[in-house]
């Protein structure tokens, strides 16, 4: 009889969802109140209720959890621009929706905050800063790609650079307005009514290149 010598996959133990989301929940407000640099395991345990061991059983430390707490918000977001782009609308209105939806959720207070702390440790972290990006503007990207070689294939776009395409919808979306977020230059979010102008120009100019004729 052979016996499997493998190392049980980590976490294999935290079988209970609840307990999952009381520990995540519990280091959201830890990290809000006190930063991710001054937060502590204890102190996620006293706010969440529970003891360390069983942190661990769930999480390997903070970093662990942090980066579990931005992929449960990410699914969150990614669900509705999904929805989004698969919906019956006219392709511009289509766009106008979801490049208003993106600029609100990318100059959003708790993104923003997500963002700068993400970057004050990308230096000494810095492949947290990259599973950051991959598993954000990667993941947008790949999912703005797919929209438009669709419509592309379909006839009403011209396209010849489909990621270069992709990366321009996004950039021009929230332009002037989410790196004077970032930098606190305005505040964050901004007003509806500057999401909206900037979203919407953002499409009017991407379709007046783009949209076959």
């Amino acid at each position: 009889m052979t016996h499997d010598t493998a190392k049980p996959r980590r976490h294999a133990a935290g079988q209970d969802p609840a307990k999952r989301e009381a520990i995540l929940n519990g280091a959201a407000r830890v990290f809000l109140d006190s930063g991710f640099d001054s937060a502590s395991v204890n102190d996620i345990c006293r706010v969440a209720d529970v003891s360390k061991s069983t942190l661990y059983v769930y999480f390997s430390g903070k970093e662990d959890l942090f980066e579990a707490l931005l992929e449960r918000e990410r699914d969150r977001i990614f669900a509705g621009f999904e929805d989004r782009l698969q919906g019956d609308l006219p392709l511009r209105e289509k766009l106008y929706d979801f490049a208003f939806a993106f600029a609100q959720t990318l100059c959003s207070a708790e993104l923003i905050r997500s963002q700068r702390t993400v970057i004050a440790i990308a230096e000494r972290m810095p492949e947290l800063g990259v599973r950051f990006y991959e598993g954000g503007a990667t993941r947008m990207r790949q999912m703005v790609e797919t929209f438009l070689r669709n419509e592309t294939a379909s006839g009403t776009l011209d396209i010849p650079d489909i990621t270069l395409a992709a990366y321009q919808l996004i950039e021009l979306s929230t332009a002037g307005l989410w790196r004077q977020c970032l930098f606190s230059k305005i505040e964050s979010p901004p007003p509806q009514e500057s999401l909206r102008k900037t979203s919407r120009s953002a499409v009017d100019v991407f379709l007046a290149m783009y949209l076959k004729r």
